[in-house]
């Protein structure tokens, strides 16, 4: 598996019984804490192996860092990746650093999986149920955070959600056996189930009443913010969505936020979603929330269908 559908990481077929997953990705600070920072980056990294069905194993660290800047933020934003490899069960076994102007620090993660059964984006059928593992809205706040316009629970909740692996999540949904699966990131709840959508030739509605959303995040609605990256995604959907008449602006801007480390967005089979559901349960899986479902693909309807 390469990059035809967009998939979280390519997959490396090794042996009859050994394939391997491999996936990277960093970014700047997006909370002032650098052990935070550090913590959900690595959340983030990881989360594409958790995505894929896979395990992931081993991770190379990836820094920019300005050299007249104190050691001690850097090795703070280290320990913090390390934090959450170490629950991972992730070991860390190099990496490479350069002098930059702003910070980054991500990871460069391999992961394993048995030939053949990893998840993919494309694998969506009509019928299928559509799971979301994590609330959205951390685009919204980290920029009101930047901007000192968001509560300081506000902003502590979006980095406990950002700090959370999906592992257990991917357990769950590797017991049950699923269709297909992506994570939540750059592109939006709806940018990433495009991503279904395309990559297994259907249609997808989503129920805007159904998702779940950050306490706090409709005030800052309200007051205007939203990153760049978001304003871009939903650019991106012109033409992709058939939005209801219902649907505001501003829940159009909500569900194209750009997330960091978001939850695992999951298609199953209808018999399946009641096992999936208490399989979520069962590990501690806080948010489980059937958002929509995937619809047969039509000729000249819109790829995604948003509804109240």
């Amino acid at each position: 598996m390469g990059i035809s559908t967009g998939d979280d990481a390519a997959v490396y077929k090794m042996s009859d019984e050994l394939a391997i997953i491999s996936t990277v990705d960093f970014f700047p600070p997006i909370v002032d804490d650098p052990f935070k920072f550090g913590e959900i980056a690595a959340t983030n990294a990881l989360s594409d192996v958790y995505a894929m069905g896979g395990k992931p194993v081993i991770a190379l660290n990836i820094v920019g860092f300005p050299i007249d800047l104190p050691h001690e933020i850097l090795g703070e934003i280290l320990s913090g990746g390390a934090s959450k490899a170490e629950e991972a069960g992730v070991l860390i076994v190099g990496g490479h650093t350069v002098d930059d102007a702003e910070p980054k620090y991500g990871m460069s993660v391999t992961g394993v999986v048995h030939p053949g059964e990893q998840v993919t984006n494309a694998g969506a059928k009509p019928g299928d149920v559509l799971v979301l593992t994590k609330p959205i809205g951390t685009g919204i706040i980290t920029t009101a955070g930047k901007q000192e316009r968001a509560s300081a629970e506000v902003i502590d909740r979006a980095v406990e959600i950002m700090g959370q692996l999906n592992r257990k999540a991917s357990e769950a949904m590797m017991h049950v056996g699923v269709s297909a699966c992506v994570d939540i990131t750059g592109f939006g709840l709806l940018g990433h189930l495009r991503l279904i959508a395309e990559g297994s030739v259907v249609r997808a509605r989503v129920s805007v009443s159904e998702v779940p959303v950050i306490e706090g995040v409709a005030e800052l609605l309200d007051m205007g913010i939203a990153p760049g990256g978001t304003h871009r995604n939903l650019e991106s959907l012109d033409g992709v969505v058939d939005w209801h008449p219902d649907i505001s602006d501003q829940t159009q801007i909500l569900l194209a936020d750009a997330q960091t480390s978001g939850g695992l967005l999951i298609a199953v089979a209808p018999e399946k979603t009641e096992a999936l559901l208490t399989a979520l349960n069962d590990v501690g899986v806080e948010t489980r929330a059937v958002v929509g479902e995937i619809l047969e693909p039509e000729t000249g309807k819109a790829a995604l269908e948003v509804v109240p």
